[in-house]
């Protein structure tokens, strides 16, 4: 099952590397100058903006460490509002991001099933927000079934598939707090047929502020988030802070 961890880095370095010639080409002409372009914007620059690249072997259970990244960050408590599957009612700061994104990716990777994943994705995204399949959660899942020859939205006896958020980074915000790019890291694990296998694993969404929730921004797909193990060196290295949660289920 590690294939699954792979699967999640290898989309994350795939779409960062640049271009290889093929064997034998020659590099192209230089073209001449062109006009120049437009600068990116804030909150483009903040969501592509390349996070800390970890060995693969960083994802998989090891050694705690006892340093940290900084002090915990405390999730706040959503607000009763009326019943949502993915639940809002967080408030309009980062860390109501963070708790928002939290309860998302939860609720979406409970069942391990990439089918739930593409539902609670397109319920949370805005109109031309990045494809849910390019996300990373979504590649562990359905690399997850391929390896287990489970096909999406088959319901298998004895399969349990959960994540588990603990800790999380707050990469940044723009345009006065309305967008805010969040990442969370929890133990993904999977157990099927007497073999559980678990690991790392983080996400990092780009967020817009609607006025009265929190959604997955239209435009650029954050970087991908690094896969650590929680409370690992490599965890503490890519920023990632323990959460404490006021309340959020």
């Amino acid at each position: 099952m590690l294939v699954a961890a792979v699967a999640v880095v290898v989309v994350a370095r795939q779409a960062t590397a640049p271009p290889s010639l093929p064997a034998g080409a020659s590099p192209p002409a230089i073209p001449s100058p062109a006009p120049p372009t437009a600068p990116v914007d804030e909150a483009t620059a903040l969501a592509t903006r390349p996070m800390l690249t970890l060995p693969l072997d960083a994802a998989l259970p090891h050694e705690l460490t006892t340093a940290t990244a900084g002090p915990p960050i405390t999730v706040p408590r959503p607000a009763p509002i009326a019943t949502r599957w993915i639940t809002d009612g967080f408030p309009a700061t980062a860390e109501g991001a963070l708790g928002w994104l939290t309860d998302l990716n939860e609720t979406a990777l409970r069942g391990g099933d990439p089918a739930t994943y593409l539902r609670a994705y397109a319920e949370s995204a805005l109109p031309h927000a990045p494809a849910a399949q390019g996300s990373g959660l979504y590649a562990l899942l359905t690399s997850f079934r391929d390896r287990a020859g489970i096909r999406p939205g088959e319901i298998k006896p004895g399969l349990t598939v959960t994540y588990d958020v603990t800790q999380g980074l707050i990469k940044g915000t723009a345009e006065e707090g309305r967008f805010a790019v969040v990442c969370t890291l929890g133990q993904a694990s999977f157990d099927y047929q007497g073999q559980t296998t678990s690991m790392g694993i983080g996400d990092c969404q780009a967020l817009r502020w609607t006025g009265t929730a929190w959604r997955i921004a239209p435009g650029a797909r954050a970087a991908y988030a690094p896969c650590a193990w929680p409370g690992s060196i490599e965890s503490v290295k890519a920023g990632y802070r323990p959460l404490i949660r006021d309340g959020a289920r």
